[in-house]
């Protein structure tokens, strides 16, 4: 194993290559490509809650969205897919600028668009379609300027 690989966790390496790691973290600068939006793919083992909460990803997704900073973006348009990979668990989130644009059922639409290939064990296939799908729409509400710039990383974030 390479250095490249080993700074994942285990569990995450059960799901993804490092090969995998680097074709997400390239389909999101593709989609960014064409927005001034961003977005962030974030995987956890589990759903982080209390003992006796229900795992909700959705909430779980809000937090995370939070930490990484997600709403400090110029224009509140950045969008985060977070997956919970032992839980099995997933959800999309939008900042209130896209949200606005978009509402609850396109959020859901794509996590029914991720849902399929995750069920045939092709978990790199979901999550680059869920990112086109997500970049698709940012461009149309927030297209591209020349004094863009990328204001959070493009790399798959792991807690």
């Amino acid at each position: 194993m390479d250095a490249h690989e080993s700074r994942h966790p285990r569990w995450a390496r059960r799901l993804f290559s490092a090969q995998d790691f680097d074709a997400i973290a390239e389909a999101v600068a593709r989609a960014e490509a064409m927005t001034s939006a961003e977005i962030r793919v974030h995987l956890e083992r589990r759903v982080h809650r209390l003992p006796w909460q229900r795992p909700d990803a959705l909430r779980r997704a809000r937090r995370v969205f939070a930490h990484l900073g997600m709403h400090l973006t110029a224009e509140r348009h950045g969008v985060l897919i977070y997956l919970a990979i032992e839980d099995r668990k997933l959800a999309v989130v939008g900042d209130e600028g896209i949200h606005r644009h978009v509402g609850d059922a396109y959020w859901e639409g794509v996590r029914d668009l991720m849902i399929g290939p995750l069920r045939e064990g092709r978990a790199l296939s979901a999550v680059t379609a869920g990112v086109a799908e997500v970049g698709r729409v940012l461009a149309r509400h927030f297209p591209r300027r020349p004094d863009d710039r990328n204001e959070l990383s493009d790399q798959v974030s792991i807690r």
